[in-house]
């Protein structure tokens, strides 16, 4: 349901840092003007938009787990989102379905990518719940945690220092997390001990993983 991924090395997220650095924030309600409960900046800068979420989109695509877990179709660029003192993005629901100009896309999957070191500031987790438990993150450097959209779930108020992350929304080619999740780990099984079955049981096992991509994806 949740993966933790390695998907920036050090000069990319270098890089990054120094793209946010020199551009220009604003209140991030400019893109969800009616929450009560958002209070953090978001990149407002066509320029430092477009090579920082060009470098993170070549970067996620290039990672094969990421590929392999979130069966991805279509990506919103990446966004790069700074919390300072006292900032905080209370407990909400993502939009079931996102615009951004002419690209539009059903959310099945969140992701938050981790630029501040997690010692360089105070409070500022991303809590997710689930069902009576929550789950906080406050990755490394480079580091992304991507989980499902259909999750209430909130950024901690940064009590000292500055958080610095980017968020993107992913569609899957399966809707569904338990049917996607199934197949991942169907996937992981046959990578893993495939070569050591026998050719005609490996045979009927990728026709098992093929015909449950047909029956559960809703795109090619």
């Amino acid at each position: 349901m949740f993966k933790e991924l390695e998907v920036l090395n050090a000069a990319q997220v270098a890089e990054l840092r120094a793209i946010a650095a020199s551009a220009n924030f604003v209140d991030g309600r400019i893109s969800n003007p009616h929450s009560q409960v958002k209070q953090n900046l978001q990149l407002h800068d066509e320029a430092a938009y477009n090579r920082s979420s060009q470098l993170m989109t070549q970067a996620l695509y290039a990672h094969e787990d990421f590929q392999n877990f979130a069966f991805p179709v279509a990506m919103l660029p990446p966004m790069m989102a700074r919390y300072t003192s006292e900032m905080r993005y209370g407990a909400h629901a993502d939009a079931a379905f996102l615009q951004l100009g002419a690209m539009g896309l059903r959310s099945d999957l969140s992701c938050t990518i981790f630029l501040s070191e997690p010692a360089s500031y105070e409070g500022g987790a991303l809590v997710i719940q689930l069902g009576s438990r929550k789950l906080s993150f406050k990755g490394a450097p480079g580091t992304a945690i991507v989980y499902p959209s259909d999750m209430l779930h909130e950024v901690e108020r940064v009590t000292s220092g500055e958080r610095l992350v980017a968020i993107t929304f992913i569609q899957s080619r399966i809707a569904d997390k338990t049917r996607r999740e199934l197949l991942y780990d169907l996937n992981e099984v046959a990578a893993l001990e495939g070569l050591g079955m026998k050719p005609e049981n490996y045979a009927r096992l990728q026709l098992v993983q093929a015909n449950l991509l047909r029956r559960w994806g809703d795109k090619p």
